[in-house]
């Protein structure tokens, strides 16, 4: 007979803890997969019974509200605001007047004459800012791209520009931030030109909506023959705001260079008088109240201008412009868009 082997004991080793070890892994990627998926779906439900939620003092929680830029829809006009203009306007009877007014986020608004053709000055530079910041958009030209400097567009008054040698090059940032921040117009030129000229850069401004927006000189084109109007100068700033136009790059560069502006004595002023307040910086003292207000003038003498976006303390934003054109350098014009933008502010933030 011959004796069996005695049974053997298994051995003791790693295979069993790694398959119990990986098996555990699998459950836990499963777990994580189906518990991840749950609160993707569930999200939407969670985040709104939050916001709902009654707040430890007792008072109901606003419903939570996606953040709206507004557009350009003129809706519910405020008769007051532009019966009050017109009184102004009447008062001086030698005077071409146009405004006009839009709150972009309720669609209320203020006219009077806005779609009157009047001298652009340096206003027209907000439309050709913003044309400038498409082509940089859409890359068909660099944000640091240098624009050299040559006789025809040497334009004279406003800017340093024009002191350089000819042949100078300044890079496309720096001619579009000095063309709004000192009004610089050898600046302004150099955009008309690298835009494509008069022809096309008017051809552009038409696809835009600004019908009464037209280059036809260089600046500082003192005769007037550039023209815009009240409505188009609003235009032109809240189809930035709003989002039609420009990337949220591009609108933020916009933003930024429209409040390197130094004049503040037209829009911003006639805003600060209109709450019963007067100051040398206009623009600080507004925000003590809650507003902020983004312009750019134009003045050749024969006519004024100032167009703005101007945010509000309770958060809506709106648009304002005016132009005046009267007798050569009348005071008359300045002080009727400074009452006209302080009969907004009295409308729109209240009266003192």
């Amino acid at each position: 007979m011959t004796a069996g082997r005695p049974p053997q004991t298994p051995r003791a080793g790693w295979g069993q803890p790694l398959r119990l070890l990986l098996r555990l892994t699998v459950m836990g990627v499963g777990m994580g997969v189906l518990v991840g998926t749950g609160l993707k779906l569930l999200a939407p439900q969670l985040a709104k019974s939050t916001l709902n939620a009654p707040r430890p003092d007792g008072a109901a929680s606003l419903p939570a509200k996606t953040l709206d830029l507004g557009r350009f829809e003129p809706r519910k006009e405020l008769p007051a605001l532009s019966q009050s203009w017109a009184r102004l306007a009447a008062a001086q009877k030698d005077l071409k007047v146009s405004g006009f007014m839009l709150v972009l986020d309720d669609g209320r608004y203020a006219q009077l004459q806005p779609d009157l053709p009047l001298p652009a000055a340096s206003s027209i530079k907000t439309p050709i800012l913003l044309a400038g910041l498409e082509d940089l958009d859409s890359a068909r030209l660099r944000w640091n791209e240098p624009l050299p400097l040559t006789k025809e567009v040497v334009g004279g008054g406003a800017g340093w520009m024009a002191n350089k040698p000819i042949g100078t090059r300044f890079p496309f940032f720096e001619a579009a931030t000095e063309m709004i921040r000192v009004s610089d117009n050898s600046a302004t030129n150099l955009l008309i030109k690298r835009l494509g000229g008069k022809t096309k850069l008017n051809a552009h401004f038409q696809t835009l909506g600004l019908q009464a927006t037209v280059v036809n000189n260089w600046l500082p084109d003192l005769e007037g023959t550039n023209t815009t109007s009240s409505r188009d100068l609003a235009r032109s700033i809240a189809l930035v705001d709003t989002g039609e136009k420009l990337s949220p790059r591009a609108r933020d560069l916009f933003r930024e260079i429209m409040g390197t502006s130094r004049t503040n004595t037209l829009i911003p002023l006639g805003m600060l008088q209109g709450l019963g307040k007067d100051a040398a910086d206009p623009d600080s003292e507004l925000l003590s109240y809650g507003i902020t207000v983004y312009n750019k003038t134009g003045d050749i003498g024969i006519a004024y201008a100032d167009a703005a976006l101007i945010q509000l303390p309770n958060g809506q934003r709106a648009v304002a412009a005016f132009m005046v054109k009267g007798p050569f350098n009348d005071p008359r014009s300045t002080d009727l868009i400074r009452a006209m933008a302080a009969e907004v502010a009295k409308t729109l933030v209240g009266r003192p």
